[in-house]
């Protein structure tokens, strides 16, 4: 048994940023990472085109800043050569290869009991850890998820889920159909139509679509009521894209940031791609109906033949699957239950969460320097 005064599981930018904050204030702890590296999802299973969606300023972890040559929205290995600085600055060392199996809460120790599987041994021999305080930051984003469409064992072209995706060069010359239409489904269906493939997308639901001036006005805004900061957000975007509708994507009924909040839907933070629907160069189809070997059937009764799928379809969470014994901090999709900020991280019996209260990087920073102050003042 390893005992710890704060286990930390996961090394995304959630858990390096509550290892830095928790430092600082000279808490000793441990980060169990199941990945072989930190930031996993960033250095694994990122496409090559991703940057920040917002401004640096609003992305950059506790106590340290961007460098000040770095541009406004952060490219992908610009962000992860700040977290390798991160890392460096801080000595944060997580265990690696080390997948918290469950969590369980001992009453009469006043502590949490962790089992986590060595993936490093042979036959994933199981570790025992202790703790007094728990810090979940495994993340937002933790299993991809591939929903199930009839037909699909038929296809015999190539399926991939996003995570898999890196460019569109691979796919030119052919016809790619991208699932999904979150802002990973846009940004990969316009890298697609960039190296002059074939590309459609499967628009299923209403959505909001927001430019990153936009998407900057709504984060200045962020203090005021939903209410009088949605219909700014709505004018701005009816003016700048006109009638999406007509393209095949449908406006919601509620706001975009009440929907945020209110369900967990983010707006689309558009750097192209509508420009390429209303050209022509992106199809914008419905729902799949079903599938027989390389001829997709969709909603509105039309069919389409098509070499490759990629499914944007975000993931699954599994805290819920291994984390026992406070239901009161994480909802059934193992988000907070509570809005921001109202102390949505911190649970029941030392248990704690960092960045899971879908508000991203700048969510995820205040998380762990809130959790960081509590344990410090439950420690004196």
């Amino acid at each position: 048994m390893h005992d710890q005064t704060v286990v930390i599981v996961g090394a995304g930018p959630s858990g390096l940023a509550a290892a830095a904050s928790l430092s600082r204030l000279s808490i000793p702890y441990i980060i169990l990472e199941r990945e072989d590296c930190f930031a996993s999802l960033w250095q694994k299973y990122t496409y090559d085109r991703l940057h920040l969606h917002l401004k640096k300023a609003y992305c950059q972890l506790p106590h340290m800043p961007f460098p000040p040559d770095y541009p406004d929205y952060v490219p992908k290995d610009w962000f992860i050569r700040y977290l390798e600085d991160y890392v460096d600055r801080f000595e944060i060392k997580p265990v690696y290869k080390r997948s918290v199996e469950s969590a369980t809460y001992d009453e009469a120790a006043g502590k949490w009991r962790i089992t986590a599987r060595d993936m490093n041994s042979e036959g994933g021999s199981e570790k025992e850890y202790s703790c007094r305080f728990l810090v979940v930051a495994s993340g937002e984003t933790a299993e991809p998820f591939v929903p199930e469409v009839e037909g699909l064992g038929t296809f015999p072209g190539k399926v991939i889920h996003s995570t898999m995706f890196k460019s569109g060069k691979e796919f030119e010359a052919s016809r790619v159909l991208v699932v999904g239409s979150g802002n990973s489904g846009m940004e990969i269906a316009l890298d697609l139509a960039n190296h002059g493939v074939r590309t459609s997308m499967v628009v299923r639901s209403p959505m909001y679509i927001l430019s990153r001036r936009m998407m900057a006005v709504a984060f200045v805004l962020k203090c005021l009521p939903d209410e009088l900061v949605d219909p700014i957000l709505v004018l701005l975007s009816k003016l700048v894209y006109g009638d999406m509708p007509k393209y095949g994507i449908g406006r919601p009924t509620e706001g975009p940031l009440l929907m945020k909040h209110k369900y967990g839907k983010y707006p689309i933070t558009d750097v192209g791609t509508c420009k390429k629907i209303r050209s022509g160069e992106i199809q914008v189809l419905p729902a799949i109906e079903s599938i027989e070997e390389n001829v997709m059937q969709f909603k509105d009764r039309r069919s389409q033949p098509f070499d490759s799928i990629i499914f944007c379809t975000g993931f699954k969470r599994s805290i819920n699957n291994w984390l026992q014994g406070d239901n009161s901090m994480l909802d059934e999709d193992g988000m907070c239950k509570q809005s921001f900020p109202n102390n949505n991280w911190r649970g029941k019996n030392g248990l704690y969460c960092v960045g899971l209260a879908r508000k991203g990087l700048y969510g995820a920073a205040a998380d762990a320097l809130n959790i960081a102050d509590d344990i410090k003042q439950l420690l004196q």
